[in-house]
């Protein structure tokens, strides 16, 4: 019979804390909320608490995430985790440093069943959900590695899909506006398109940003490169994304992978002109990462500039994202992908 794990300290609910703690005064529990969560201490570091309360805390509960390798980009700015998770998963998360502030992109699952070719979690296929802890916890260990970089801002980017871990990625929302202190409206939930997910996130009390992993803005070479557009059609998309905005009047956002002579010509730029403005979207342009197993390469830099430049021609607000990270596998999955190579074939060799 498999032992039962201990509870991980970052998914319980003030509440169940007081519950496990039973026993203890009920200033100690708001004492190792706010130590958890503000000042986002290891119980180690809780000073303020007995010596033995702060051994029972290490006794007692599990860490959500176990280090495997981080990775850092040259300039210092940009640093990417891998941490392994209790039953053999594994998850990345990225901090991106700013002069002044810092931005977290964490994982809502491990591994993703939305099947988009050009991205490597998309290639490794779906392993499992994550808890409320295992997502808050990617926060809390970023957040101290940042130093004295405030995190302000976080983006559900990065492995899976978000909105198909709905209450896991809610309750996670929740807690980083009520007791980390970041304001909803810096905390930004990516989809690739999961309306049902869209429609319930806009009767929720928090304005939380929207961005959507649109990709192609017609249908057929949308089914190619997110195949859940089959199930949820750019128009009924388009309808959801309406009534959001009607819900929550946030900026909407589109993210946009440019990949070489697929979703990179004057036709493309054409059609998400059209279904940005309608939508009063902002675009964000993500310069493709190279990932193993895609038949294509991301578009030149030229071609990028130019893209941009054709929707700023049609009325489109758009960025092009700095391309942070290509030296340090810091796409969706690529250092996962790259670690569990090189692991296997350490023990292919061992093997031998």
């Amino acid at each position: 019979m498999k032992p039962q794990r201990a509870p991980l300290l970052y998914d319980l609910s003030r509440e169940q804390l007081a519950g496990e703690l039973a026993g203890e005064p009920r200033y100690r529990v708001d004492q190792i909320w706010e130590g958890l969560y503000s000042q986002m201490r290891s119980a180690e570091e809780m000073t303020n608490l007995p010596k033995a309360l702060r051994s029972r805390l290490g006794a007692e509960f599990a860490p959500a995430l176990e280090l495997i390798t981080s990775s850092t980009s040259p300039d210092g700015q940009t640093t990417k985790f891998l941490w392994g998770l209790d039953g053999g998963a594994s998850i990345e998360t990225v901090l991106m440093l700013y002069p002044d502030r810092a931005t977290v992109c964490i994982s809502t699952q491990a591994g993703c069943a939305m099947a988009c070719g050009f991205c490597a979690t998309g290639q490794a296929g779906f392993e499992r959900q994550l808890s409320v802890g295992e997502i808050l916890e990617q926060v809390i260990q970023a957040a101290r590695a940042a130093g004295d970089r405030r995190v302000s801002n976080i983006v559900f980017m990065g492995m899976g899909e978000p909105l198909a871990n709905y209450d896991a990625t809610w309750a996670a929302a929740e807690r980083l506006q009520a007791d980390v202190g970041i304001s909803a409206r810096h905390l930004t939930i990516s989809t690739v398109g999961v309306i049902p997910g869209i429609r319930r996130l806009a009767t929720e009390s928090l304005p939380i940003n929207l961005a959507v992993s649109l990709h192609a803005a017609n249908d057929q070479l949308r089914d190619q490169l997110v195949p859940i557009n089959r199930r949820y059609p750019l128009a009924d998309l388009a309808d959801a994304c309406r009534d959001y905005l009607a819900a929550k009047n946030r900026r909407l956002s589109f993210e946009w992978a440019m990949i070489d002579n697929t979703n990179d010509r004057d036709s493309d730029c054409e059609e998400l002109a059209t279904y940005a403005r309608r939508l009063r979207a902002h675009v964000n342009l993500i310069p493709l990462n190279p990932t193993p197993g895609w038949p294509t390469v991301g578009s030149s830099k030229a071609r990028v500039k130019a893209f941009a430049a054709g929707l700023t021609e049609l009325g489109v607000n758009v960025t092009i994202r700095a391309n942070r990270g290509t030296d340090i596998d810091a796409a969706c999955g690529q250092l996962r992908a790259t670690t569990v190579t090189l692991s296997s074939k350490s023990s292919a060799k061992l093997a031998d």
